[in-house]
């Protein structure tokens, strides 16, 4: 199962045309299980920690990146890519 949300994550990022446009988590479940979405929204969040804690993802919260270990309520997801580079970079 976590295969399959983390697959459906990153296939809805790739569809989005311009360059840091985030996802909801609702719109990941709703690719995995259409009908049982619902139940799935837990284990999204929990691949999405995952992933965001290895560096392939970012949460994000009133569209600003968040601490996959400490974040509450509504969230969205991109890829890391579209943040602003790191301090140090000649970008």
């Amino acid at each position: 199962m976590s295969a399959d949300v983390e697959g459906a994550i990153f296939e809805l990022l790739a569809a989005k045309i311009a360059p840091g446009k985030s996802i909801s988590p609702e719109e990941v479940a709703r690719r995995v299980d259409p009908e049982g979405w619902r139940r799935l929204l837990g284990h999204v969040r929990a691949v999405a920690r995952g992933l965001a804690r290895q560096g392939k993802l970012v949460i994000l919260r009133h569209n600003k990146p968040a601490d996959p270990e400490d974040f509450k309520g509504v969230y969205r997801l991109r890829l890391p890519d579209a943040e602003t580079p790191a301090e140090g970079d000649a970008s």
